[in-house]
């Protein structure tokens, strides 16, 4: 039992290690305006959805 935990913990904390190492700090801020476009698209698409299908009644 005691074995299993060490591999897992082993497994798990190499993958991080070696995935965090290969991250770029462009990447971290091209993921970051991708984001924000996402989330400024995201936002005017719902409010111009609400909008068109709204009860005006």
């Amino acid at each position: 039992m005691n074995n299993d935990l060490q591999l897992r913990s082993g497994i798990v904390g190499g993958t991080l290690l070696s995935t965090v190492l290969n991250i770029s700090l462009d990447d971290v801020f091209f993921t970051i305006v991708m984001a924000v476009i996402g989330a400024v698209v995201s936002f005017f698409v719902s409010c111009l959805l609400r909008k068109l299908f709204s009860n005006k009644y």
